[in-house]
This record gives C-alpha cells, sequence and structure tokens, in this order.
C-alpha cells in the first residue's frame, strides 16, 4: 500500500511518531572535544549492554545507515511502509547525559539544527524533535525555546533521567511550564537502563531495561503531580509506556495504602489518559488493553524506525489488532493530527 493510498483510507495524514535520525559527524566533534566521556560513556555500554549485544547492534545499525541519514532512503522506506509523515528524533545515543555543560548546551543546539536542516528537506512529509540538556536543568527552557521557537521543531524528546536528574525533580518545574505553554510535544525515549550489568545478556538491557525505564520515568511524573500542576503537558511516551500500562493497578493500590505514594491528586491510572503513547508493544493484544487503559485519543503510531526492535510494518501492525476502524483511523494520524494542532507557533 502506497502512503497516499493509507492516507486516503484513513482520511488524515498517516505518521510515526517514533522515527529516529543518526548524526554521525556531530558524534564525531563530540568525540573531538570530550575524548574521555565518550570512551567512559562507551565503557558503560559495554557494561550495560554485554560485547555480544554491542556487536549486533553495530552491525545491524550499520547495514541501516541510509534510512537513518538520508532522506531519499528515508521517504522511500516511508512509501513502503505506508506512512505518509514521520515525527523524527535523534538515536537516543546523541543525549550525552555525562556531558557538562558547555558541551550539553553546544549539543543541544547543534542537535536541533541538524534536526531542522533534515526535515526542511522534506516538510510535507517529516516533522522534526529536538533535544534539551536533561543534566542541567537551568540550560533546558533555553534549549525548548531554541527548538521549538528559534527551529520550528514540534517539542524535544528527552530520556527517561540524566546523571542526577529525575523527571519528578523540582528543577525542572520551569521546563514542564514552559512546554505546556508553548503545547509542543515532549517525547520520552529512554536510553540506558540503571539496572546496569544485571542485563548485560540476553539482549536484556533492551527487551527488559527499556520497558523498564519508561515505568519509571512515567511514575516519578505521576506521583510527584508534575500532570496536576501542568495538566496541558503533551508527553508522548515510546514503547507503549513500558510496564507501567499494564501494571498500574499496583500503583493504584500503593496510592491508596502507603502515605509516601500519595503526591498526586488522583489515583495513578487516571493519569494514563493524561498521557500519550505510541503503538511499539509488538503484541495485538497489548495495543487492545494499552487503547483501554489509555483512552481513544491517547495512543499514535509508533515504529522506531529503522531500528530492528521496532515494527517493521507498523500500519498493518494497528490495522491486525481487531480494534474498531474509526479509533484506528485515529491512531494511525488523527490523534498525532491532534495534538499539533494547538503547538504555538514558531
Amino acid at each position: 500500500m502506497s502512503a497516499g493510498e493509507a492516507g486516503a483510507i484513513t482520511g488524515t495524514a498517516v505518521t510515526d511518531v517514533h522515527a529516529h535520525l543518526l548524526l554521525p559527524a556531530l558524534h564525531a566533534e563530540v568525540e573531538r572535544r570530550a575524548p574521555e566521556g565518550v570512551a567512559e560513556a562507551a565503557d558503560l555500554e559495554r557494561r550495560r549492554n554485554g560485547v555480544e549485544s554491542l556487536q549486533a547492534s553495530g552491525a545491524m545499525v550499520g547495514a541501516r545507515i541510509p534510512q537513518l541519514t538520508d532522506v531519499n532512503a528515508r521517504l522511500a522506506a516511508m512509501d513502503a511502509q505506508g506512512v505518509e509523515r514521520q515525527w523524527v528524533s535523534v538515536s537516543p545515543n546523541h543525549f550525552y547525559p555525562w556531558a557538562p555543560e558547555g558541551l550539553a548546551v553546544w549539543v543541544a543546539m547543534e542537535t536541533n539544527r541538524l534536526i531542522a536542516e533534515h526535515v526542511a528537506q522534506a516538510p510535507d512529509r517529516l516533522t522534526g524533535l529536538g533535544v534539551v540538556p536533561l543534566q542541567h536543568p537551568s540550560r533546558i527552557v533555553e534549549y525548548l525555546d531554541d527548538a521549538v521557537l528559534g527551529r520550528g521543531l514540534a517539542g524535544v524528546e528527552i530520556s527517561s533521567f540524566a546523571g542526577d536528574v529525575e523527571l519528578s525533580d523540582e528543577r525542572l518545574e520551569p521546563f514542564w511550564a514552559r512546554a505546556a505553554e508553548l503545547g509542543c510535544i515532549v517525547f520520552l525515549h529512554p536510553f540506558g537502563c540503571s539496572l546496569d550489568e544485571r542485563l548485560d545478556r540476553f539482549y536484556l538491557s533492551n527487551t527488559v531495561g527499556q520497558p523498564t525505564e519508561n515505568a519509571v520515568a512515567l511514575s516519578h511524573l505521576i506521583f510527584a503531580g508534575v500532570l496536576d500542576r501542568h495538566p496541558g503537558l503533551k508527553i508522548v511516551a515510546a514503547h507503549g509506556g513500558g510496564y507501567l500500562p499494564f501494571a498500574i493497578g499496583r500503583s493504584d493500590r500503593a496510592w491508596r495504602v502507603r502515605p509516601e505514594a500519595h503526591g498526586c491528586v488522583h489515583e495513578p491510572s487516571s493519569y494514563l489518559k493524561k498521557l500519550w503513547f505510541d503503538t511499539v508493544v509488538h503484541d495485538p493484544v497489548a495495543l487492545r488493553h494499552l487503547v483501554e487503559a489509555a483512552g481513544a485519543g491517547r495512543v499514535l503510531l509508533g515504529s522506531d524506525f529503522p531500528f530492528d526492535m521496532g515494527l517493521d510494518d507498523p500500519v498493518s501492525f494497528v490495522r491486525g489488532a481487531g480494534l474498531p476502524a474509526e479509533l484506528t483511523q485515529r491512531i494511525l494520524g488523527g490523534n498525532a493530527a491532534a495534538l499539533l494542532a494547538t503547538k504555538v507557533p514558531a
């Protein structure tokens, strides 16, 4: 099915909100500026992932460099998938959460510039998401504005934590307030898992680590009352929100019986309807449960393009999940279009 045919069926652009860009030149410059930091980060990745997984990932990424860097290769792949529009965010290895302030703000500015340049080559089909230096809270609002107002991007991509900064950190309050004011997207995509060596085999660093990090980060947002204080936030969680939507009853129980878990106004499960989630859950039963838990308007087509842990045929995955036709159409593009409709223009 062509992208045009898919769009005609849904009545709006079929939109993949979870697609990545690799920036080799940026990484080379980071390595030139901070070789010791890059080496230490690489050692942490070896400990977290294990050599076997790193070797497999290196070969996989190497084979997909065109889709990760070249607009024409990206558009051809989108056409093959029946995807009309992508929200493009950098591969999370470009977060550099260890970077000191000077380097971190340069990375944010340069990444925002490069993302904007990439999507400008096909503005009718690509939407960009920038980054902020999450480990330096005092600089985040500045680079959120750089991304959204300065570069015209739809929002920013953030990790589940950075150094000692959790998403519940009080120092992030100005960031959440500004993101809500701008009506921009905050795409939550973990990079690495703090369980470290416990996940260094069998690719557990990804299969268990990523869903864990999603669940931890979202729980910080919910239990700290961030969503109560900033109800206008548009937070989109990668990987279907990880484990949280599927074990939210345990959070509700804690909220009811534990005083230290009562930092949010309502039961934690109610906040799933204040968040958005992509469809990268790999299981139609899980997708149907996510729709039930979060609501018809809160699930967005995602693929994790072009990585091997993504959905090779994301449109067919959603169409084959046994959901009502109207809801399928909303997931394929309507919900994403509605999210962007209220963003403050650059």
